[in-house]
């Protein structure tokens, strides 16, 4: 009952009743990344091109689509990263979706959600005046 009223109610929580209905109708599975999004295609878009369209396993964060299957969902690329022996390579970093506004956003010094104090000023600026 309440991934029903999820779903009914907001569109931030994995997919709407909406999306679910289209995904039953058209879907093909493609695929699965490694946090748990799933990808589909079917039918065509305004453009003649195949739909393609994700289900995120919790929020929807459009930054939590890892490299390999945002080629594919922008039609950048044609074969999915399931279908294809894709590896990254040795000097890429792991995905990371985008930390702004969670606990893991990076909070300078001096930041009021921190309780680090800002570095005091040194008195190496010299404000700009006119005619000097």
């Amino acid at each position: 009952m309440k991934t029903f009223l999820l779903q009914f109610f907001t569109w931030w929580n994995s997919q709407t009743l909406g999306t679910r209905f289209h995904t039953w109708r058209f879907g093909k599975k493609v695929g699965e990344d490694e946090a748990g999004n799933v990808y589909y295609e079917g039918g065509v878009d305004s453009e003649g091109r195949t739909r393609r369209w994700v289900i995120y396993r919790d929020y929807s964060e459009a930054s939590k689509i890892p490299p390999g299957w945002h080629g594919w969902i922008h039609h950048r690329v044609d074969t999915a990263p399931t279908s294809e022996n894709y590896k990254p390579r040795e000097w890429q970093k792991p995905h990371q979706a985008n930390p702004t506004g969670t606990p893991f956003a990076y909070r300078p010094k001096g930041s009021i959600l921190t309780n680090q104090h800002r570095p005091q000023v040194t008195g190496d600026y010299d404000a700009w005046t006119p005619g000097s």
